[in-house]
């Protein structure tokens, strides 16, 4: 029962301040991303503060063999660039360009009830249901190959 409250509290508070710093208002974010028109910086600010506390948070996260409150820490251990990473980079890009939400927002608006916001987060569900379905065959495909050698 502690880490759900702990867990709530974590999540009020990210999605107070994605709201606070404007993130969950798509024409900010569009604003952001329009380097060749009408730029809005605004938006480096609230993301060189997200970098900031990510460093420390980091930093300390290595340290440690458990969580604050008490689960094991499991850090990502892969620095590799592939074509996994670039191709998902570019697709997120993609998406927050054409619609001005990323995830942590775009739940945030949702739950507010903006039809955009929901509209979007479906899409979302929908486009990580199609990457599952496609890794798991990916899977049961190579697991045949390899027990047919």
């Amino acid at each position: 029962m502690k880490h759900r409250i702990s867990e709530f509290l974590v999540g009020l508070v990210f999605g107070l301040g994605l709201i606070v710093s404007g993130m969950t208002d798509p024409g900010k974010v569009l604003g952001f991303l329009d380097l060749a028109g009408l730029w809005d910086p605004s938006l480096a600010f609230v993301m060189g503060g997200a970098i900031a506390v990510g460093v420390f948070a980091f930093a300390v996260a290595r340290k440690r063999t458990t969580s604050f409150l008490g689960s094991g820490m499991h850090l990502p251990t892969s620095s590799d660039i592939d074509r996994r990473l670039v191709i998902g980079s570019l697709v997120f890009g993609a998406g927050w360009g054409l619609a001005g939400f990323c995830p942590g927002p775009a739940i945030v608006s949702a739950g507010a009830g903006q039809p955009k916001a929901i509209a979007f987060v479906v899409a979302m569900l929908v486009g990580m249901w199609l990457f599952e379905l496609a890794e798991r065959r990916t899977l049961i495909r190579s697991s045949s190959n390899q027990g047919a050698h």
